[in-house]
């Protein structure tokens, strides 16, 4: 059971600690000693936490051996960006800056995982100041995809996604401000959600932008991913606490915006978005095209980076100064472009994004679920000219601020396609229960 502890899913190891063939401090062995083996290799660690991880661990076993675990979450070997609080673990947010910064309170976010029974493993590679969407940093080192040598995992949740899909961690938390969650998902072949703005907590995180950035999860598995999400998103209403019931396909309308043409996609992703598209017809769905006026992808990228890169600049020169000491040049370099572009074209990106909220949230009133690829493309190599469009179809869920999932899908080349599926502010818990439902479908008939 040791050998294959890191394929199991999370329900999957609740069922093993449940049965006693396995054990929570055995599981975090297994996973140290893989990231000991893996991770040279992978760079998708910033900090292991073993001690520690050992520690809690133990802790967990007693809890198990004696009948009173915490939850679905007791035992489950995890690790979070180093863009998030971790009591006396450094906090680099992937830059020389923070180099030296140990928070000593845990980020709200962390402290659900800690009151769940998770166990921290420890803190994941990202790009730089999570401003980026390959996980090259000039830092912490390259994070490399573990489907493929020498391939981005994407980022800028970087870490988050390789050290998922390599097995070093049975789920991670990321941070997703146009698609850092849901891009090393779709690359990595594993899933993640974007929740609705403010639906996980947010703070005791480095920012990069303060009204795009959400806190969201990465997981082997759809029902994985609702596990750990359920334990994030904050409460429900009391008039609204009872369980999300599991939906029938055959009642959900999903619109497909016919702005997708806008966007290159490879020939591998938009024939596995066909496909995508057909499964969910087979199992009932209905799916019809939505027009999206105000969202043209490219330009909507765009205005997104030149918020996120004001916003950036706002927070890292208030706290190092004009200079911004400790950045890398090409950060830094970033982080300056807005004052270059102007006042007033950072005013027409707000309101650019502004106006493609409120389309998109009309378009809710005719579907219940948008599907799109999660990025034009599979994961490239490292080496190769980095394409300018990854985001063109993730930052449409932060421009909205509603919950976002990528789920894996096979292609017809080497590497997966991700899938995206975005509903409205507030139907999380919601959109997973159809993450779940969608999966099994794709599963019978892919």
């Amino acid at each position: 059971m040791q050998e294959d502890v890191h394929r199991l899913g999370l329900a999957e190891l609740k069922a093993a600690y449940a049965a006693r063939s396995l054990d929570p401090l055995a599981a975090t062995e297994a996973y140290l000693a893989r990231i000991a083996a893996e991770d040279a290799r992978l760079r998708s660690f910033i900090t292991v936490a073993a001690e520690a991880a050992r520690t809690a661990a133990e802790e967990s076993r007693r809890r198990w051996r004696a009948g009173r675990p915490l939850g679905p979450l007791d035992g489950i070997p995890v690790a979070v960006k180093d863009n998030i609080e971790v009591a006396g673990l450094p906090c680099t947010a992937g830059t020389t800056a923070f180099r030296d910064r140990i928070p000593a309170e845990d980020a709200p976010v962390v402290a659900r995982l800690r009151q769940a029974g998770a166990i921290l493993l420890g803190k994941l590679n990202m790009d730089e100041g999570a401003l980026g969407a390959t996980g090259d940093n000039p830092v912490y080192g390259r994070c490399m995809n573990p489907l493929m040598p020498d391939y981005t995992p994407g980022g800028s949740s970087s870490g988050a996604g390789a050290a998922v899909a390599g097995g070093l961690c049975a789920a991670a938390l990321g941070t997703d401000t146009m698609g850092s969650v849901r891009v090393p998902a779709a690359y990595c072949g594993v899933y993640g959600l974007k929740p609705t703005k403010g639906a996980i907590p947010g703070e005791g995180v480095v920012p990069l932008s303060f009204s795009l950035d959400c806190v969201g999860p990465l997981a082997r598995s759809a029902a994985g991913l609702e596990i750990i999400a359920s334990l994030l998103l904050e409460p429900l209403p009391r008039a609204f606490s009872t369980p999300v019931p599991s939906p029938s396909l055959s009642e959900l309308r999903f619109g497909v915006p016919c702005q997708l043409d806008e966007v290159e996609l490879t020939g591998e992703v938009r024939a596995a978005f066909n496909r995508f598209c057909d499964a969910l017809r087979d199992a009932g769905a209905t799916v019809a095209p939505v027009d999206l006026a105000s969202w043209h992808p490219g330009k909507a990228r765009r205005a997104g980076l030149l918020v996120s890169e004001a916003e950036g600049a706002a927070y890292y020169k208030a706290r190092f100064g004009a200079d911004l000491p400790g950045l890398s040049a090409a950060f830094a370099s970033m982080l300056r472009y807005p004052e270059k572009a102007g006042v007033m074209r950072l005013v027409a990106a707000y309101e650019t994004i502004e106006t493609i909220r409120l389309d998109c949230l009309r378009a809710f009133a005719d579907v219940d679920v948008l599907a799109l690829p999660t990025t034009p493309q599979t994961s490239f190599p490292h080496a190769s000219e980095t394409p300018l469009n990854q985001a063109d179809c993730t930052a449409l869920a932060n421009f909205v601020r509603g919950p976002a999932v990528s789920l894996p899908i096979p292609t017809e080349g080497a590497l997966p396609a991700g899938m995206q599926l975005m509903a409205p502010p507030g139907d999380d818990r919601r959109l997973l229960r159809i993450a779940v439902a969608v999966d099994r479908a794709l599963a019978a008939r892919l």
